[in-house]
């Protein structure tokens, strides 16, 4: 019998790529973490419900920048990036990252706009930022949930490709 794997998380080098798992996992949905250079049947063979991208240390625009197989995105699954799995999504989609010119690291407050992917949560909550790059400009497609003082673009997406992207860790409660 073949086991279904509901989320698939692509690892990217996170401090906290496990603990999105263990976040997962204690809201009950399974997942499975796998490199980001896995190979897109392997990934189509886990038959995932979505696929999260994680965040990592390095740059999108680097040369030696980790991507994953681009074949993920037309899989029509939803995929949520997260730090740089937003930079990842902004610039395959033709939005712009840049080197911030402060890094932010630490507590910071969101503001959220009315988006299906924030339902149940408040206007005001904190969260965690860990970047040292940011999004210059969104891709065409993407509209702008969420904001904070440091990042005008702390989470997009386009809902109908069913893309979200956090420039925040919603797996860090501290």
């Amino acid at each position: 019998m073949k086991k279904e794997v509901p989320i698939v998380v692509l690892d990217f080098g996170s401090q906290y790529t496990q603990l999105i798992a263990r976040k997962l996992r204690e809201s009950g949905v399974y997942c499975e973490i796998v490199p980001y250079r896995e190979k897109i049947e392997d990934i189509k063979a886990r038959n995932p419900k979505g696929i999260i991208l994680s965040g990592g240390p390095a740059s999108v625009y680097a040369k030696d920048a980790y991507h994953p197989d681009s074949a993920i995105f037309e899989l029509g699954l939803p995929i949520l990036g997260i730090c740089y799995g937003m930079q990842l999504i902004t610039q395959r989609y033709g939005g712009e990252v840049v080197a911030a010119d402060h890094h932010e690291y630490g507590k910071a407050k969101l503001s959220t706009t009315s988006c299906e992917i924030f339902a149940g949560m408040s206007n005001d909550e904190t969260v965690w930022m860990s970047h040292g790059d940011r999004v210059e400009s969104i891709p065409e497609g993407f509209k702008t949930i969420a904001t904070s003082d440091n990042s005008p673009y702390a989470a997009i997406a386009n809902e109908d490709k069913k893309i979200y992207a956090f420039q925040y860790h919603p797996e860090v409660t501290h």
